[in-house]
């Protein structure tokens, strides 16, 4: 089993930025994709951005595009997303997730093993 833990939300201003943190545990994740994704109330949970084992492929969705980046720390088997010039439509709870896969296969929440239980993200403009 692998525990997914997410930190780093909170209220920010339009215009602001945050560092998003997924730390996992009880299992080496150094393998495996991980990815973002958000869910606004009253909508679908929407990819945001993945990436491969080893860092070195990224992905993410066109309207984050610029603004938000996707990285991670093996050694700390842990994934970050930065977020950047945040917009009111950003706000959302943001879920960390793993792919038991090395290459990233879709945007799907199907495509996704593991979940974290999310960090909301509020921005005010």
């Amino acid at each position: 089993q692998v525990q997914l833990v997410e930190s780093g939300g909170g209220l920010v201003q339009a215009g602001g930025s945050l560092r998003l943190s997924c730390a996992a545990s009880g299992r080496t994740v150094s393998n495996y994709v991980m990815a973002w994704f958000r869910q606004a109330p009253g909508k679908e949970r929407e990819f945001v951005a993945a990436i491969n084992w080893s860092g070195g492929r990224t992905y993410s969705t066109s309207s984050v595009k610029g603004r938000f980046t996707i990285s991670r720390d093996n050694a700390k088997n842990t994934v970050y997303l930065q977020v950047n010039s945040l917009k009111a439509e950003d706000t959302a709870v943001y879920y960390c997730a793993l792919d038991q896969r090395t290459i990233v296969r879709g945007t799907s929440p199907d495509a996704y093993d593991y979940w974290g239980q999310g960090t909301q993200v509020t921005v005010s403009s």
